[in-house]
């Protein structure tokens, strides 16, 4: 493992950074909606096409690396997430701010295909539990964001302007990862296979991951919290987050994947019911530890399924794209017509659905 972690260090840094700061972009959106919707004049509905629009572009990322592939470096990948946070820092106005979503998004999504299947295949046997090692790093910039925007008075504009800057830091010491991750991403021992029922079962449960992190501030505020407060229960929905991805390094080769993604999809649908019950704040955090073991564990059962050809991660994370593009899309209009706690009924619905459908695929998806 020392020997694996010493030639691929300058991947393995990069890849962290780069996590980093696409948690702390995206996790920023929450908090920041209703400052936007009032800096900008707009219905809570409209400033959640913030949110839409970071899928969409991360969709016309993922796309475009089913063609590109290997041509996408580190570097340029992560130049593409600083402009975004940059025009977003900008505060000019919302059209600007919109196409900032658009470009962070982009670069987001081209980054997940970048990174992910890089990272699998260049710690061979550790590399499930490495993958989770890289997505829990994503808890870092998304615990600290949130708490971040507080600090500096609910202040948006300064908020993405700090990612811009360490995006910067990040595209200027990019360049030996590059070299690393080309001979990594050209390597492929199998075809290509295409399993419909897991990228079903991947969208359904990226929609919820999306609408948790982009619509779930706004719904605790809905529900009777202060906007500060969401925005701290934010960073404690993701320091649960990176506490499953740690757990899963630990307990990835003790259960297989999809058993795991199961039991995930079970506990998102009880803490569901708990925030729409009882605690939406309490329930709302442990959304987040049970979100967060949402794509490792999926990612890990499609590409035991589908193969390691370079079209398959742009596949996977497109499949869980259609969901986290139009699930904001559609909830964000209704979540003023919901009542109090009608967000948390809708996920503990669609987390639950979701699980006896995994419970009744378990064995065919753990072969």
């Amino acid at each position: 493992m020392r020997d694996l972690i010493k030639s691929n260090l300058a991947l393995l840094v990069i890849s962290i950074a780069s996590f980093i700061l696409m948690g702390a972009g995206t996790a920023l959106y929450g908090p920041a909606l209703p400052v936007f919707a009032r800096s900008f004049d707009l219905h809570i509905g409209t400033a959640g096409l913030l949110i839409s629009a970071h899928w969409i572009g991360c969709s016309i990322g993922v796309a475009a690396m089913f063609f590109i592939g290997p041509r996408a470096t580190p570097r340029l990948v992560v130049a593409l997430m600083t402009l975004g946070v940059g025009l977003m820092a900008l505060g000019v106005g919302w059209a600007l701010t919109v196409l900032g979503a658009l470009m962070f998004g982009a670069g987001y999504g081209c980054a997940t295909v970048v990174f992910n299947p890089r990272m699998l295949r260049a710690f061979g046997a550790r590399g499930p539990a490495m993958l989770s090692l890289l997505n829990a790093t994503f808890g870092i910039g998304a615990i600290g964001a949130p708490l971040v925007f507080v600090a500096l008075g609910n202040d948006p504009v300064l908020s993405f302007a700090i990612c811009a800057v360490i995006g910067v830091v990040i595209t200027l010491c990019a360049g030996p990862a590059g070299r690393d991750a080309t001979v990594i991403a050209t390597a492929s021992t199998t075809p290509f296979r295409m399993n419909l029922p897991i990228l079903i079962f991947g969208a359904v449960a990226i929609s919820v991951e999306a609408c948790l992190t982009g619509l779930g501030p706004t719904a605790l505020i809905n529900a009777g919290l202060s906007e500060t407060l969401a925005a701290q229960l934010l960073s404690a929905f993701f320091l649960a987050f990176l506490a499953a991805r740690l757990c899963l390094m630990f307990v990835a080769g003790l259960l297989p994947a999809f058993t795991l993604f199961t039991l995930a999809l079970i506990g998102a649908c009880a803490s569901a019911l708990i925030a729409a019950l009882w605690l939406p704040g309490a329930g709302f955090v442990g959304l987040g530890f049970f979100a967060g073991m949402f794509f490792p564990t999926e990612y890990v059962t499609a590409t035991r399924k589908m193969g390691d050809n370079p079209r398959v991660a742009p596949t996977i994370i497109g499949a869980g794209l259609v969901g986290g593009v139009f699930a904001p899309l559609i909830m964000s209009p209704l979540l003023e017509t919901m009542g109090q706690r009608g967000f948390f009924w809708v996920v503990a619905c669609a987390t639950g659905l979701l699980a006896l459908g995994a419970l009744a695929n378990l064995q065919s998806m753990n072969r």
